[in-house]
């Protein structure tokens, strides 16, 4: 049998970081083994960096491709908000040309799996010829009782489209301020066991607009609901407020948690024991910077053992859709964290929460992609090899 084998400064096999090993591949590029460098023999390919499975970016949003520069940075969550709102009202100009290429860019840097928030059936062709993986999550919008049959139907064909297409698909509430209590129970129904994911607590206005009633989403709901606030006060945190609504066992990517706090995190691990619940806190650190200036809490995330995946959002809010760059902020404003942990998070620890279970590690019979992670003064690039 032919084999390929593959050397770099170290190889990340999913967990920990190897050094004086070498990656070999099957005939058809699954995994065969790591050994060590002593035994590999000759026709050894040798790279400068650190040899990864294929990256995981779990938050996504390829439909707003289109969108890349048109929202300036630094506006607030609300205003960015109304910004896009207002982007999506006219024709989808190019859409399909800069959903082809944000696919190629996130495939050449090594990306070989999505959770991708859908709105639209447009990326269904796309997507169908993709090598990459996508978990589609149809996102689910609706602030009055008297609309939910009638939206809930709307998003149910959407998903199904993408199912009989063979593209997984599920649906996923939006945001706790863009989804009504009865939709939340609704889809908390409809949703037993899925992989979900939900947009959490990315401002302060969140939590002040169920705290007490106030703040920046009243300029929202004046623009797009006829001025009144859709949403009861909670006099609880937005998580405390959504959070109790699910109870089926989901697997949820609670996206962006920048403004978590310590109750929210005592409250969240106990509510994940009572319902059997995964809570996945998917950070999205360079969209936080455009959008709201700041980071979430990671080091309390890490000091509550919470499990981390990355992701990118989409064009909308980001320079890029680079998982790298991702790591890179992070570098820069938590040094603490460690390479090896990172690359755990867009590995084996996404690939386990999205239940890939051949793609994320070195291990015999997968076939995750193998991806050179390397360092361009200081910066972790990263260059798909297979």
């Amino acid at each position: 049998m032919h084999y390929r084998k593959l050397q770099a400064d170290s190889i990340f096999d999913g967990e920990r970081l190897l050094h004086n090993q070498v990656l070999v591949l099957a005939a058809d590029d699954s995994i065969e083994a790591v050994i060590p460098a002593s035994e590999a023999g000759e026709a050894v390919q040798s790279f400068e960096g650190i040899l990864t499975p294929g990256l995981i970016n779990c938050h996504c949003h390829l439909e707003l491709s289109h969108l890349k520069g048109i929202i300036e940075p630094g506006t607030g969550l609300v205003d960015f908000l109304l910004g896009v709102i207002e982007a999506r009202r006219g024709p989808a100009i190019g859409m399909q040309e800069a959903m082809a290429s944000a696919e190629a860019e996130l495939y050449r840097q090594g990306v070989s799996g999505v959770a991708d928030i859908s709105n639209t059936t447009e990326s269904v062709a796309l997507k169908k010829d993709s090598r990459i993986r996508w978990h589609n999550l149809v996102e689910v919008i609706n602030f009055k009782d008297e609309d939910a049959k009638e939206k809930l139907e709307t998003y149910s064909a959407i998903c199904k489209h993408y199912q009989q297409q063979n593209l997984p698909s599920v649906l996923a509430p939006h945001a706790p301020y863009t989804v009504n209590e009865a939709t939340l129970k609704w889809i908390n129904e409809k949703t037993a066991g899925e992989i979900i994911s939900i947009h959490n607590q990315e401002s302060n206005a969140e939590n002040e607009l169920f705290v007490n009633g106030s703040g920046a989403f009243l300029k929202l709901y004046k623009q797009v609901g006829g001025g009144l606030n859709p949403f009861a006060v909670s006099h609880k945190s937005s998580l405390k407020t959504w959070l109790p609504h699910f109870t089926n066992g989901q697997t949820i990517l609670m996206v962006h948690n920048t403004f978590i706090n310590e109750e929210d995190l005592l409250f969240a691990r106990e509510h994940e024991k009572k319902y059997g619940l995964q809570l996945l806190y998917c950070l999205c650190a360079n969209a936080n910077m455009y959008i709201e200036s700041c980071l979430p809490p990671i080091d309390l995330l890490l000091q509550y053992n919470c499990s981390i995946v990355l992701g990118t959002d989409s064009y909308s809010s980001n320079w890029q859709l680079n998982l790298a760059s991702e790591m890179n902020t992070i570098r820069k404003n938590y040094p603490s964290i460690t390479l090896e942990m990172m690359l755990g998070w867009v590995t084996s620890h996404a690939a386990t929460a999205m239940r890939w279970n051949d793609l994320g590690a070195f291990e015999r019979g997968r076939k995750p992609g193998v991806v050179l992670i390397n360092f361009n003064e200081g910066a972790l690039e990263s260059t798909r090899i297979i």
